[in-house]
């Protein structure tokens, strides 16, 4: 049986018995803070279980894909454990229990007309102290007693060990199905959870019947596909083993299945497939959370090719394969195998330059081992060679072997449990508690209203206390007397505000009555609940109070402006840029937008014009805005733009613009384009690897911007003392003589320069009446002086006091043009082969004199030493320098001129080929001088 037909099967006969077959969830809930990735077919049941929403349904069937990290070290190495996977499941919300859900198993299972398995090649574990299941396997199944094993809460209670270890919640027995292979052993292909049990406090007795019993099952599609194919493996089953010999073909290895290589290929097909899911739904490799995860992956696969003797890229390569593997349940796929793979090769490139790294780090930590007699690889060690270099545990546990060093597998795994912490990696609490949980529990959802209205009458059901330190999520009140400054959150029966979600920031506003009046300086969600956050400016507030909650209507319009705008740009980037300009995040504030969205180049500036031109043709063709809720399947047909890995509702609200864009969206927008008034295109830059950000200004913001930019412009040019056409020119030809009046100090030349800066025109002078224009002349500028646009006329007005005091400092260093580097060498004193210069340069600072050393020491064709001095108010200024060839024969420039300013009441000193001192009485100069000059002639006469 293929694989595609087991999970149709599955799904079929679960429907057969009544249950509603749902969608796989997205394997990355990002809305759900408890996990990083789904891991199992309940997740997205979990307030059904709790009975915190409306069950339009009691009973349901999925095939569910999930990621989990906790086998990652057996993936590959055994024959059945996966990161990715797929889990079919079939659930009862307080329908049916434990008799159907044995009943169902057994019939699914052994049934001719299902999966035809022969009853003998299975057998059954239960709960301890489950009779009932016990009396039911053997009543319906008709196994004996030697094939229905009693198992401790570890092994068969779900949470494992929840009786006596917790955590307090819902909990169950469980009872596992397993599959007799033909060498004997024995594989688990199915869960049966029995959730009928709340745990408070500690045993005894600590096990409290609930009243609405519950059934979560879990069969993984993988390991019950390998049984039926009769497969060694998961990775020799029909959607698996394609994959396998692409990842062969790809190395460039015969796949032989006992070899390293052959674990390594199977590895590699197992992440490879993890990480295109994810990617997919736009979770790239990054530092932290499922980023971490996914970068992890991939760095592990390539560090099996790299031991393969693979040098380049070659991941990415599967990416196709593993689409057309999963093309009949996900054919979603196919449209991002491109930008899917150029993620990857980006993240292979990368970890390919460190590689050598992590090698080089093995071969030293062996070598410190072996000279502190060390016999075991610390596992704080392994752990940093995970974390940094992407070196697996097992990898460095089979060289430490070859080097006969023992491997600390505890210290390996506490160390990674405090680096899972840190980064946000490590294990969730499933199911969350907390005030807003109790109201969510009780009130299930707060329906919104703002589609319709910005004030409605409301009712007041929950008054918490801001949030405390860690762990406190606040305090749920009846009643509230002091108006202050503390936070904190109002939940209505319903309301207009909308909460934050969808890249949209929360509505601000006020909840008022004739008691009380509440400040809302924000809304969130939290589940379903619309939660209010805010300050009680006024009287007392309590539970159960008729109000009224009012949005401040002029910031959500400011929001409707740049959340409708946002579609706008993102139809623009996928006319311009490609349909791969997939939207990664966003964030919708008042007038003000940012949107980040897959490409991995930076976009040029007549691209991006361009863009700007198609939002604002749309504003100006006074498109309708309107939405309707629609069944989900009738959106897609339709052609509604969905985001990857984004869980949308059924039905599902579809905005619509004009007839260029259809997109579901569940945020407030305007009734016509042009009610966006302005749009104004402000920044195009990196977010990270292959994902570019816009941010952009709707309304008054971008009005006000475009009158900023052009007064800019006009700072700029009075700041150069030239005409806006002429200022980008300007600034060029201004950081220009600046630099070259560096090197002219350095260098000791003598160059006429005016003190007064001279604006000279452009040859091409921008057009000052045409906006755009003005826009790339400021943008220009800011690149020529890279900094940010707020700064640009302070580093302006910089560059002039620069050139100002520059060429004040070369005239006098130059001392009127009558002093060079050539006139220097032309005072100097031969004393045998060698040449000693001892002068006096008014004026000249010690980067002047610095530089004439140096070119003295070029010019020169004889050993030469000099030491030039300067006053500068009333200190004096030393410096020194001997030749290459002087320092050889024993004569530091350092000494010298350390004794020198001891004569002017200082001191100092430097290299053996360059010095420099300082001195506090000028009147002492000739003196020092005059000994400087005859010390070192006796040093030349003598060495």
């Amino acid at each position: 049986m293929k694989t595609d037909e087991l999970r149709e099967k599955y799904l079929a006969f679960f429907e057969s018995k009544g249950c509603v077959r749902r969608p796989s969830d997205v394997l990355v809930p990002t809305w759900d803070p408890s996990v990083l990735f789904t891991p199992a077919g309940m997740n997205q049941f979990k307030d059904h279980f709790l009975g915190k929403v409306k069950l339009d349904f009691t009973r349901a069937a999925t095939c569910q894909k999930c990621l989990r990290t906790g086998d990652i070290d057996n993936v590959g190495r055994t024959a059945f454990h996966h990161t990715f996977f797929e889990m079919m499941g079939n659930f009862s919300f307080g329908d049916y229990f434990k008799e159907d859900a044995i009943r169902w198993a057994w019939e699914f299972l052994t049934s001719k007309k299902w999966l035809g398995i022969p009853a003998e090649k299975l057998s059954v574990t239960v709960y301890k102290d489950d009779d009932e299941a016990h009396r039911l396997w053997h009543e319906i199944a008709g196994l004996p007693e030697s094939r229905i094993v009693r198992m401790d809460e570890e092994e068969n209670f779900w949470p494992a060990s929840a009786p006596s270890e917790g955590p307090d919640g819902v909990c169950g027995p469980c009872s596992e199905i397993y599959y007799h292979l033909d060498d004997g052993s024995d594989v688990e292909i199915w869960n049966l959870v029995f959730t009928q049990f709340n745990r408070v406090g500690d045993p005894p007795n600590n096990l409290n019947p609930l009243p609405s019993k519950n059934i979560d099952t879990g069969m993984g599609l993988e390991r019950t596909a390998s049984v039926l194919q009769g497969k060694p493996t998961n990775f020799h089953i029909d959607n698996l083993f394609p994959i396998v010999e692409a990842a062969s073909e790809v190395c460039g290895i015969k796949y032989e299945y006992a070899s390293d290589n052959g674990r390594r290929l199977r590895r590699i097909t197992d992440h490879a497939r993890a990480s295109v899911f994810a990617i997919h739904e736009n979770v790239y490799p990054g530092p932290k959370d499922a980023k971490y995860v996914i970068k992890r992956l991939i760095r592990r696969a390539v560090l099996d090719g790299y031991q393969m003797d693979l040098r380049e890229p070659f991941l990415f390569k599967l990416v196709e394969a593993v689409a057309e593997a999963s093309k009949v349940p996900y054919p979603e796929l196919s449209e991002t195998t491109e930008r899917v793979a150029q993620v990857i090769e980006a993240e292979e490139r990368a970890f390919f330059g460190t590689i050598d790294g992590g090698m080089k780090r093995i071969e030293q930590l062996f070598e410190q081992m072996r000279e502190e007699s060390g016999v075991m690889v610390p596992g704080s060690e392994a752990a940093e060679l995970n974390t940094t270099y992407g070196v697996p545990p097992e990898l460095l546990q089979t060289l430490s072997a070859e080097q006969n060093f023992t491997f600390d597998w505890a210290g390996y795994r506490e160390a990674m449990d405090e680096h899972a912490r840190v980064s946000g990696a490590g294990q969730r609490e499933l199911f969350q508690t907390g005030p807003l949980e109790t109201l969510k529990e009780a009130l299930r959802e707060t329906p919104f209203l703002g589609y319709e209205a910005t004030e409605s009458e409301a009712i007041v059901k929950g008054i918490i206390t801001r949030k405390g330190g860690k762990g406190d999520e606040g305090q749920l009140l009846s009643h509230l007397d002091r108006a202050g400054k503390n936070e904190l959150r109002l939940v209505l029966n319903h309301s207009p505000f909308y909460g934050e979600s969808g890249g949209q920031v929360g509505d601000t506003g006020v909840i008022s009555s004739d008691k009380f009046e509440f400040v809302v300086t924000d809304t969130q969600r939290h589940a379903g609940l619309i939660v209010h956050h805010g300050v009680l400016s006024r009287g007392e507030i309590s539970e159960g109070e008729t109000c009224t909650a009012k949005v401040d209507a002029q910031h959500r319009s400011a929001l409707c402006r740049a959340h409708s705008a946002t579609h706008l740009l993102h139809h623009a980037l996928h006319k311009n840029v490609g349909k791969h300009a997939q939207q990664q995040g966003s964030k919708v504030e008042a007038d003000r937008l940012r949107f980040d969205f897959t490409n991995q180049y930076a976009i040029d500036d007549d691209t991006l014009l361009q863009i700007e031109r198609d939002v604002w043709n749309q504003i100006e063709a006074k498109s309708t805005i309107g939405w309707e809720t629609v069944p989900l399947a009738d959106a897609r047909a339709a052609g509604a733009m969905m985001l990857f890995g984004e869980k949308y509702p059924d039905p599902v609200r579809m905005v619509s613009m004009g007839g260029f864009s259809k997109e579901l969206c569940g945020g407030t927008h305007l009734t016509n384009t042009e009610q966006v008034e302005a749009f104004e295109l402000v920044v195009e830059e990196s977010a990270s690897a292959g994902t570019r950000r816009i941010e952009a200004l709707t309304g008054s913001r971008a009005q006000a911007h475009r009158v900023e930019t052009q007064q800019l412009l006009a700072d700029v040019a009075k700041t150069l003392g030239c005409d806006p056409p002429h200022a980008v020119a300007v600034t060029e030809q201004l950081s220009a003589e600046v630099r070259q009046l560096k090197k002219e100090l350095t260098a000791g030349k003598s160059v006429d320069h005016s003190n007064t800066f001279v604006a000279k025109p452009a040859e091409k002078p921008i057009d000052a009446e045409d906006y755009n224009s003005v826009r790339a002349a400021v943008r220009e500028i800011t690149r020529r002086l890279n900094v940010a646009v707020t700064d640009v006329l302070e580093r302006l007005q910089a560059l002039l006091d620069d050139r100002k005091k520059l060429v004040q400092e070369l005239s006098h260093a130059t001392a009127g043009g009558k002093l060079s580097a050539d006139d220097l060498i032309a005072s100097g004193v031969s004393v045998g082969n060698s040449l000693v210069i001892v002068a006096e340069t008014p004026g000249a600072n010690p980067n002047v004199m610095r530089g004439w050393i140096d070119q003295i020491r070029k010019r020169s064709d004889q050993p030469t030493a000099v030491l030039l001095a300067a006053v500068q108010g009333d200190k004096v200024v030393l410096v020194g320098g001997v030749s290459r060839d002087l320092v050889e024969r024993g004569i530091k420039a350092g000494d010298w001129v350390g004794a020198t300013a001891k004569i002017v009441g200082g001191g100092g000193g430097g290299r053996p080929d360059m010095a420099q001192a300082g001195g506090k009485d000028p009147t002492k100069l000739p003196e020092a001088l005059a000994a400087a000059k005859q010390s070192m002639q006796d040093k030349m006469a003598s060495s």
